[in-house]
């Protein structure tokens, strides 16, 4: 039987088109992705294309890219087309990609230039913005807070400015980038202008030995591939008007997260005026990381396309749910007390579906929002988040469940509490937790081995390999947190990892004499259950020793061999041994102290491990019902699950541009609470402005930060409100202070409900 699709009457009306400039608000769940792939399939069966035409879909992500190319198939394949014809579906930076590599030459480039990834690009940076703070160590002293005293100012300068540097110069990089502005226009700028700009000075320091970094090795970062791309279709009319013959149609998905760069790429290749853009500005909660600007799709949909439509109809969530999301639609707009704060979200408010629409809404339970009744300490809101867990999951092993936080690190402590509590869940953070564990058990292994004379990492060393010596010997046993023999090897390991940390000569217990060994000289020989561990840890520890000659990439290998069993902890060893050998051929000055600490910065979950992230693979919480997912409210958008926990929802998190906020980007040893990323642009704002009086006056951009990042928590709230289907429970807490409140569209949502 020929499967058919129902589309519900908003969605038949974008159908329509035929041509032109359209702009589309959807709200969240209802079906763009389906709406965009429904409206390609019928422009390529509506004959209007040539046999060497395709419908261009540019959307974000990589999983969407394959998300698009499975639907059109199989719509255009029920029309009795072939699949695969007739379009093509890239990412904004695949796009780029595809035009730098037919023209490299244009952006002066040579033909086999290469691009580095996420993990080179934050090491060069961090080079270049290392070695100006090591050439200009005075240079930052006016923007510390003058009331510190000398040793956390000490701590400041040596743990916290290299960081904050480095923070300052990837904005500063990509906003120049963003401008196609290069290192050396802006010097030219800098020098034509009277203004002292310390900040900006700085910031192009960094960016020009970025760039001359990546010169050197014939590369290309990821936003240089939309600079270049950008300045192709600029330079060549004749290839400019082939894409535009190409590609006589231009579906984009998530138009709200396009930087100016990007939109300005569609729009030179839209010039025949066939451009849809779809997307939800309420959705945009990328800004503060990128350069993307949700004023960039609201400006076309009001005022550039020729014609506007509305997704609102959303079969996704309980009409009490709807209601709460809508509720904070309509009390930001009228309610909020900041002026400044109340177009962080707009119309169209979301729509229930009607009731024979083919995904219809959960039923209406007005029990299935709940706020918490008291005032939680951070400890105390995981703690009741985890009882509530551990209650709720037994009954509901078919519903999917998921806590969303904002930010890493709450997501880790909650991670850490669902496993002393035995509740299982998946860890999709910025790098899975089974990737972190085994890198850290690695790194650790390593640590000791480039420091072998060391104590403390001897002892760690041991930690790891019992822990993993532990999981291979309880493989097949209760995992329950009560089961004594867990409980004695936890006992055993915790005292022999003391005594280790008090060798005071570490080779006595790696390679003892007949009369020195450490063991024998301990004042009485310890227990049975620990020598038998210790002398088979001391026999593995030698042969990891003698396999240090070793390139790094057989090294890892081999650690893995003695220290996994699981299949899956394996095939993560050999990736982590890839890329260790890719960084040692990157750098080859590193030896294992540089490469170890390369390694903890993945076990920190302080980057993404490439290779082993679900922005590439694609997330369904349908494979996890039971299980508990935690993630980021960044990381969540395109998902849904029944149950949703949102937490952490105080004025820290969600500050509101009250006098008592505080704001994650203002460190606590600047001085009067300086952005000093936004204090940077504004002084490169000064160095391009061509205006009499648009100088720059310090203070004005951090305030201007505040209250676009307020506006940016506003939408992500709306975000984790809107993935929940059936249940939604929102809790606070009072910070690591104890001085944070509930954040102030919290309190809103919680007066209306207690209204109604």
């Amino acid at each position: 039987m020929t499967p058919t699709f129902t589309l519900r009457p908003t969605q038949a009306e974008i159908l329509k088109y035929h041509g032109g400039k359209l702009g589309i608000s959807a709200v969240p769940g209802s079906g763009k992705t389906f709406t965009l792939s429904a409206l390609a399939a019928q422009i390529i069966t509506r004959n209007v294309l040539q046999p060497d035409q395709d419908v261009l879909i540019v959307t974000l992500v990589n999983a969407a890219v394959e998300n698009f190319i499975a639907r059109i198939s199989q719509m255009v394949q029920i029309r009795g087309l072939i699949p695969n014809l007739g379009y093509r579906v890239r990412t904004l930076h695949g796009l780029a990609h595809d035009i730098v590599r037919e023209k490299p030459s244009l952006a002066g480039l040579e033909d086999r230039f290469q691009i580095v990834d996420e993990r080179e690009a934050e090491f060069i940076r961090t080079e270049s913005a290392n070695a100006w703070l090591a050439g200009n160590p005075g240079q930052i002293e006016d923007y510390l807070n003058p009331h510190l005293e000398e040793s956390r100012r000490d701590r400041a300068r040596r743990q916290q400015l290299p960081a904050l540097i480095h923070d300052l110069a990837l904005a500063f990089i990509r906003t120049c980038k963003n401008l196609a502005l290069t290192p050396e226009a802006l010097r030219r700028r800098l020098d034509s202008i009277p203004a002292q700009l310390p900040l900006a000075e700085m910031g192009w320091w960094v960016y020009d030995k970025y760039q001359q970094a990546l010169r050197y090795r014939g590369a290309v970062d990821f936003d240089d591939l939309i600079v270049h791309a950008f300045k192709i279709l600029n330079s060549d009319s004749d290839y400019l008007a082939r894409l535009q013959y190409r590609f006589p149609f231009v579906l984009e998905d998530e138009a709200q997260d396009s930087s100016e760069m990007q939109e300005n790429i569609l729009r030179l290749i839209a010039g025949h005026g066939n451009w849809v853009r779809v997307g939800d500005p309420n959705q945009a909660i990328f800004e503060t990381f990128t350069t993307a600007n949700p004023r960039l799709l609201r400006n076309f949909i009001t005022s550039e396309a020729g014609d506007r439509r509305e997704l609102p109809v959303s079969g996704r969530s309980g009409q009490h749910i709807i209601d709460l999301a809508n509720h904070l639609i309509e009390w930001t707009n009228s309610a909020h007390p900041v002026p400044a704060c109340r177009d962080a979200l707009n119309p169209p408010y979301i729509r229930a579906a009607e009731p024979e629409d083919p995904q219809p809404n959960p039923p209406m339970d007005r029990r299935g929002v709940r706020f918490a009744d008291r005032k939680y300490t951070s400890e105390e809101e995981i703690k009741s988040v985890v009882a509530s867990l551990k209650k709720w999951l037994p009954d509901h092993s078919d519903w999917t469940v998921a806590v969303l936080v904002p930010r890493n690190f709450r997501g880790f402590e909650v991670i850490e509490a669902l496993k002393k509590n035995n509740i299982d869940y998946v860890d999709i953070l910025a790098s899975t937790d089974k990737t972190r564990e085994a890198a850290g058990v690695i790194a650790s292994i390593l640590a000791y081995l480039s420091d072998p004379a060391s104590p403390a990492k001897l002892s760690r060393a041991y930690e790891v390999w019992h822990q993993c010596l532990e999981s291979r010997q309880l493989e097949h046993a209760d995992q329950h947190s009560g089961d004594p023999q867990k409980n004695v090897l936890q006992d055993t390991a915790g005292s022999t990892s003391a005594l280790l940390r008090k060798l005071t000569n570490v080779e006595n217990f790696i390679a003892p004499h007949p009369h020195m060994d450490w063991l024998a000289m301990l004042g009485g020989l310890p227990a049975p259950e620990i020598v038998q561990p210790i002398e088979k840890f001391r026999m593995v520890i030698n042969r990891w020793l003698s396999s240090v000659i070793l390139p790094i990439d057989q090294l890892v290998l081999t650690l893995a061999q003695d220290l996994f069993a699981d299949p899956a902890d394996l095939a993560l060893a050999y990736k982590i041994a890839l890329l260790l050998r890719q960084t040692a051929h990157d750098h080859p000055d590193w030896r294992f102290p540089e490469l170890t600490s390369e390694l903890m910065v993945i076990a920190k979950n302080e980057r993404r491990f490439l290779g082993f992230s679900s922005d590439d693979t694609g997330f369904d919480p349908e494979r996890h019902r039971g299980k508990v997912v935690v993630t980021t409210m960044h990381k969540c958008k395109g998902l849904e699950w029944d149950r949703v926990y949102l937490i952490s929802l105080n004025n820290y998190d969600f500050p509101s541009l009250q006098p008592y906020d505080n704001y994650i980007s203002e460190k606590w040893f600047v001085r009067d609470g300086l952005n000093l990323d936004a204090e940077a642009l504004a002084q490169l704002d000064t160095a391009l402005s061509t205006g009499e009086y648009d100088w720059y006056s310090e203070g004005v951009a951090t305030e201007k930060a505040r209250a676009d990042y307020s506006r940016e928590r506003l939408r992500l709230l709306y975000v984790g409100i809107t993935r929940a289907r059936k249940e939604l429970i929102l809790t606070w807490n009072t910070g690591r202070q104890g001085e944070a409140t509930p954040c102030l569209a919290l309190s809103g949502l919680m007066g209306w409900l207690d209204g109604r």
